[in-house]
């Protein structure tokens, strides 16, 4: 039997009160699962994996974009930057219209636009039509990427949402080490004309076929009577907002201008603005963007802000190890891959084993996990810092290759714990709109990891010799200074993990006193199979 998004299935009796904001959702049984619900997880993988490799992918085709259609530096970076900004704008918003519309619904229309924007992006004749149709690609993935993880909740019992949620962190590690060498090999087979072209054409096939699958595949959308309105100003102030603080951090990837950092200040102001509307006009007419009770649940609060800090640590590593290795060592954009696919394919084993080791060990796998993460990049800074210069770039690759392995294994043991702990405890009828505030959290994170990482990178590059050793083993110092900003990032994410571990046994008590569910945040044995407990 089926179940209908954002409602429990027959045999759950979910009652979601509000106390003080928080959220307990009460079961009194079990519950039937659908049995069709890991080929429906598959062909959603399928979906999300072509919106996560175009981010990876762009850059290798960067150099035959710019001499087929004329782009000039500046278009190229909008080509990679327009789809980000558009990516990370707009989850929120589709998480919202998910959690009130259906998620189906809106994942149908999310692959469908993709499919069409990716078919433009293919075609594009000039560079204009070519950013245009990236930022189209771009609202297309963020509206279809908060429905995977809302689905997710919907279809699975909390005993196996770590699984599902490593499935979806698998898919992000093979996104990001395949892109470069899918990049790589369809550009060298389709030519420099039109190479480049099929990188975003093969969408199209994949994503027809993924569109068939989930209608067919996925649930019904719940039918409602009335459909809530969407809380228009809210979602302008948080585009607005949003938009002001990630286009800052990914501009100054193209400008390297400090004074960019300035348009974060009515960034600031305009997200405060949308944090007053939201606690105020808008709870009182009765449909916020978003619940701000959400971050009263202690756990998808910290959450949100492991997100920030980790991903700030996370994604800048590879950019500056690509200018390093690029730049520095003078490798080709398909050798620089190659070289940095031992940091995705550590994600991408660790992300499923990640999700196993949730229902015994819950939050403690995120401590474990951050720690191997930053002995990894630690490692992989000091590797670069003494034998760049002094031995062969060939052989500099070769020996950073276990560090960045091991910096892989640990960062995909944080994001698949981290996503499925945070929205645990979280009704699973809002539980597209909490997953997009959280992929909105992780952009941000990634904008502004990324432009601090690699200012300092580029601040400690300045004055490089033109060439020989003496060039490698100043990058191979200014690689090992940004990797510090990594490594603080880091120390900082652990330091809200372990506190999440010495508190929680305490919540957890509480709430047994007072003769509450106990939140069964790790998967394990808790409240009925099937449930979600919400913490009250």
């Amino acid at each position: 039997m089926r179940r209908a998004p954002g409602r429990p299935s027959a045999g759950v009796s979910l009652a979601s009160l509000r106390n003080g904001g928080h959220y307990r959702q009460v079961t009194s049984g079990g519950s039937e699962l659908d049995p069709r619900r890991w080929p429906a997880l598959a062909v959603c993988v399928s979906a999300l994996f072509i919106t996560l490799l175009d981010v990876s992918i762009v850059n290798v085709a960067l150099p035959s974009i710019g001499r087929s259609i004329g782009a000039d530096a500046s278009e190229l970076q909008w080509v990679v930057s327009g789809y980000a900004l558009a990516f990370g704008m707009v989850p929120i918003i589709g998480g919202r219209l998910g959690d009130d519309r259906g998620r189906k619904r809106m994942l149908l229309i999310g692959i469908a636009s993709f499919v069409v924007f990716s078919a433009l992006v293919g075609i594009a004749p000039t560079p204009g039509v070519l950013i245009v149709g990236r930022v189209l690609q771009g609202l297309a993935g963020g509206l279809l990427n908060p429905q995977v993880s809302g689905i997710v909740q919907q279809l699975f019992p909390p005993g196996e949402r770590g699984k599902a949620f490593g499935a979806l962190g698998a898919a992000v590690g093979i996104a990001t080490a395949a892109g470069p060498v899918i990049g790589g090999v369809i550009i060298a087979l389709g030519g420099s004309e039109f190479g480049w072209r099929l990188c975003f054409l093969v969408n199209v096939p994949i994503g027809i076929l993924s569109l068939i699958l989930c209608a067919r595949l996925l649930p019904p959308s719940a039918p409602r009577g009335t459909t809530r309105p969407l809380d228009l100003p809210g979602a302008a102030l948080l585009t607005v907002g949003v938009f002001g603080l990630l286009f800052p951090a990914v501009e100054f990837d193209a400008d390297h201008d400090l004074r960019l950092a300035f348009l974060a200040v009515p960034a600031l102001a305009v997200m405060a603005a949308f944090v007053l509307w939201e606690r105020g006009p808008a709870a009182r007419r009765g449909y916020p963007l978003i619940d701000l009770g959400l971050f009263r649940i202690r756990s998808y609060a910290d959450g949100v802000v492991l997100a920030v800090l980790f991903f700030c640590a996370y994604t800048g590593t590879p950019l500056v190890l690509a200018l390093f290795l690029q730049n520095g060592l003078g490798f080709s954009a398909l050798q620089s891959g190659l070289t940095a696919s031992a940091y995705a394919v550590g994600a991408t084993l660790a992300a499923p084993v990640a999700g196993r080791l949730i229902p015994r060990l819950g939050q403690r796998v995120l401590v474990g996990a951050l720690v191997l993460f930053g002995i990894g990049v630690v490692a992989a800074a000091l590797v670069a810092d003494s034998v760049a210069g002094t031995v062969t770039p060939a052989r500099v690759a070769l020996f950073m290759a276990p560090a960045l392995l091991l910096a892989g294994l640990g960062g995909g043991s944080v994001i698949t714990p981290n996503q499925a702990l945070s929205l645990a405890e979280v009704d699973v009828r809002g539980g597209s709109t909490a997953g997009g505030m959280l992929q909105t959290s992780q952009r941000i994170g990634n904008a502004l990891g990324a432009a601090v990482i690699s200012a300092v990178f580029y601040a400690a590059v300045s004055g490089a010799p033109a060439t020989g050793a003496a060039r490698e083993a100043h990058y191979g110092h200014a690689y090992a200074s940004g990797l510090l900003v990594s490594v603080a990032f880091t120390a900082a994410a652990l330091i809200v993990a372990i506190r999440d571990v010495r508190r929680r046994p305490a919540r957890q008590a509480g709430a047994a006193d007072a003769g509450g569910p106990v939140a069964d945040v790790s998967g394990g044995a808790g409240p009925a199979a099937g449930s979600s407990a919400i913490r009250s």
